[in-house]
């Protein structure tokens, strides 16, 4: 049954694909029954077991949208386009890691309940002791399955089904960026959470990954173990979870007069301050998300106006205000849809400010494959403690009513583009608009 939370550890639903040009040395190393099922770890570990089986890592292969994405996508560009044969395998080196390493690729339909589905397990994680080369992408992770589990963490109690082998690793954001951190097959970092968080402030702080989504408290780490002041929760909530996206950024809006009269223009200063991602906002599958901050007037009598952004004329500013624009072309190779036109690009109100970097393919155009990204557009994304800035014109129209005149910014977050999750028909709870936070300010209008 498909569960009705899904939280994520940084978005780890996102495809890290193509790993067939990096490590596959790790395939068919591996079997099923080398590894322990997370209903076995339950035994012992209960409050863990839960709290992994609420979150998106439980969910990372058979999860909606992850599994449309590989099978409909993934999967049929692999075999419709010889020059990406392959370019699905990698997907389950961070989404189903078993499957992987046995070499099932592509795994079993989810549908068939096979192990595949365990997704992101507890002896998968607990396995990994380290990763190959100097920085972790795409699952370069060095991993022995046996009885020895590694962890932060060696109590006084011994396990009675596990040797536990200590490593500082675990407290490493390096450990996160093993699957937070994906090069296309064309060499582009298409998914850097970790390395935002190493080029931002928190991380000369001592800040890391699991300081956010794993926080501490007082509990047990297993049944017959100590308390802990300083247990890490398995919570891995991130981009799937409302709470943790609501008040990422903090919106302040500042018109240029208090009191006007029809006719006149009025000038907001919007500022937006990401105060809470030690990355950028958004981050991990940019290609499939859209963060945007529409502004809107409403009179004494409740009419409502649009306003749009005022344009900047940066290089790519294009991309970051709302069009009529298609885009996506090349999601008709995998379709199997010859001179595909493509789908909206944004489906959020014309004229809004978009926040976000836009992938594209080798033949220039706007892609969400990130296998399929060769290019990198603009990144107007908002980083860690950066504040931005935007400015909203609005010439009152004589027509408005006098009074009250109440300016309203609302910033909102979707994990999917609707035309896609439309188009491929995934269920609309993916890609439902999340709020981040919204403002309100006034002015007085004279007759």
């Amino acid at each position: 049954m498909k569960k009705l939370i899904r939280y994520s550890v940084l978005g780890i639903c996102f495809l890290v694909l193509v790993s067939f040009s990096f490590h596959s040395y790790q395939v068919q190393k591996y079997d099923y029954d080398d590894f322990e099922t997370p209903g076995y770890c339950n035994q012992c570990h209960d409050l863990f077991y839960q709290q992994w089986d609420q979150a998106l890592m439980s969910d990372a292969y058979n999860h909606h949208w992850d599994e449309i994405e590989y099978f409909e996508l993934a999967v049929a560009h692999s075999e419709n386009d010889p020059d990406m044969a392959g370019v699905h395998e990698g997907c389950n080196g961070c989404h189903t890691p078993m499957a992987y390493l046995a070499g099932d690729m592509p795994p079993p339909d989810p549908k068939t309940g096979p192990r595949a589905n365990e997704s992101v397990s507890c002896d998968v994680c607990h396995s990994i002791k380290g990763f190959t080369g100097d920085v972790p992408f795409n699952h370069n992770y060095i991993i022995e399955p046996g009885k020895t589990k590694f962890s932060s963490r060696k109590g006084k109690t011994s396990s009675p089904n596990h040797e536990i082998d200590t490593t500082a690793f675990y407290t490493q954001a390096e450990f996160c960026g093993i699957c937070h951190n994906e090069k296309s097959p064309f060499g582009v970092w298409v998914k850097s959470t970790h390395l935002e968080l190493k080029e931002g402030p928190y991380y000369e702080e001592g800040v890391v990954c699991q300081d956010c989504h794993m926080p501490e408290a007082p509990a047990k780490t297993a049944k017959m173990g100590a308390r802990y002041n300083d247990a890490k929760m398995h919570l891995f909530n991130g981009a799937h979870d409302p709470g943790k996206i609501r008040g990422t950024v903090e919106i302040r809006m500042t018109p240029d007069r208090q009191e006007l009269v029809p006719g006149e223009p009025v000038v907001l200063t919007v500022t937006l301050y990401n105060q809470k991602t030690g990355h950028k906002f958004p981050t991990g599958s940019v290609e499939d998300r859209i963060v945007w901050l529409h502004v809107e007037a409403t009179d004494e009598k409740g009419n409502v106006y649009h306003i749009p952004v005022d344009p900047k004329g940066f290089e790519g500013e294009e991309y970051t205000i709302a069009g009529e624009e298609l885009a996506y072309q090349d999601m008709g190779v995998p379709l199997g849809i010859e001179n595909f036109e493509g789908l909206r690009r944004e489906m959020v109100p014309l004229g809004d400010r978009i926040f976000r970097m836009p992938y594209f393919d080798p033949q220039g155009r706007m892609t969400m494959m990130q296998w399929n990204t060769d290019s990198l557009g603009v990144d107007y994304r908002i980083g860690p403690r950066e504040t931005k800035v935007e400015t909203y014109t609005f010439e009152l129209p004589y027509e408005i009513a006098p009074g009250t005149l109440t300016f309203r910014a609302v910033m909102k977050y979707r994990l999917l583009l609707k035309s896609v999750g439309q188009y491929l028909e995934v269920p609309e709870e993916e890609y439902q608009a999340m709020l981040v936070n919204e403002q309100e300010t006034t002015v007085t209008v004279y007759p």
